[in-house]
């Protein structure tokens, strides 16, 4: 029963993607792409928090930091043409209350099917005072993998498709860089809730928001049909973000969760003295 609620999970919850399709189309992919979405979230809906407006809590900052925001921000830089520009504000705005739709219609399906456990490993958060550098430490980690896996990509698969990409970086200069450590910052803030409240282990817990990360930042969204991309340069950006986002993903909750403490049990039983 509970293989079959979770099923409804992912169906119901990309329903409220579809809503969008009345005006650009595309029925089946907009629901494919919630399903998918709505998949990479299980995790909260079972080891999350329990009330749902502590879900939503959790799934709205990824959804508007790095579904829309990271997302926009790197279309407006990246794709010249003329109707991404002009309509930049609308299409943030328009994504915004559609994502916070789909966060809201999962925080809610959660309670409803009765997805939230009671059980899940104890959270080992690490305190405010070592959190702050180590947001910073991941965005500036984020760069890194940005600028490697991103450096190969353009040089063997899309470099025919931005032509311009190094003269915008260029004319940007070392704004470029801080708006792409920025991204990395905002991608971890956003993640905290995740991270904070997730009742995983710390391994189980960073493949988990890997793949949350690299599913929200591309995977799902790049499902879409765009007329600013041709499929395989979707497939390709799909790719490069799974190379970044998921490392990304892990390094944040290897250096923002504490190891968790041996219990009792797992501790040898010293051996009895003689007498």
């Amino acid at each position: 029963m509970k293989i079959l609620r979770v099923v409804l999970y992912c169906l119901l919850g990309g329903l409220s993607l579809t809503p969008a399709a009345l005006g650009s189309g595309g029925f089946a992919w907009w629901w494919l792409a919630g399903i998918v979405l709505s998949a990479s979230f299980v995790p909260v809906a079972l080891f999350g928090p329990r009330r749902a407006i502590f879900q939503f809590g959790v799934v709205a900052p990824v959804l508007l930091i790095v579904t829309v925001l990271c997302l926009w921000s790197e279309a407006l830089i990246f794709v010249q043409a003329p109707e991404v520009q002009q309509h930049a504000v609308r299409d943030l705005v328009g994504a915004s209350v559609i994502y916070l739709i789909l966060a809201t219609v999962l925080a809610i399906l959660a309670v409803l099917l009765k997805l939230p456990r009671v059980d899940g490993s104890k959270v080992e958060f690490r305190s405010a005072s070592r959190v702050a550098p180590l947001v910073v430490v991941c965005g500036i980690a984020y760069v890194l993998y940005y600028l490697i896996f991103g450096s190969i990509t353009y040089q063997f698969f899309t470099k025919g498709y931005y032509p311009d990409a190094p003269q915008i970086v260029r004319r940007l200069g070392i704004w470029f860089w801080l708006i792409q450590i920025g991204r990395g910052v905002l991608m971890t803030l956003a993640a905290l809730p995740l991270i904070c409240t997730l009742r995983m282990s710390r391994v189980q817990a960073a493949i988990a928001v890997g793949l949350i990360m690299w599913v929200a930042g591309g995977a799902a969204p790049l499902l879409l049909p765009n007329p600013s991309m041709v499929p395989a340069q979707r497939f390709i950006h799909t790719i490069e973000i799974l190379t970044q986002n998921v490392p990304l993903g892990i390094t944040m909750v290897v250096l923002l969760r504490a190891k968790q403490p041996q219990s009792g049990t797992d501790l040898p039983v010293a051996a009895p003295g003689r007498r």
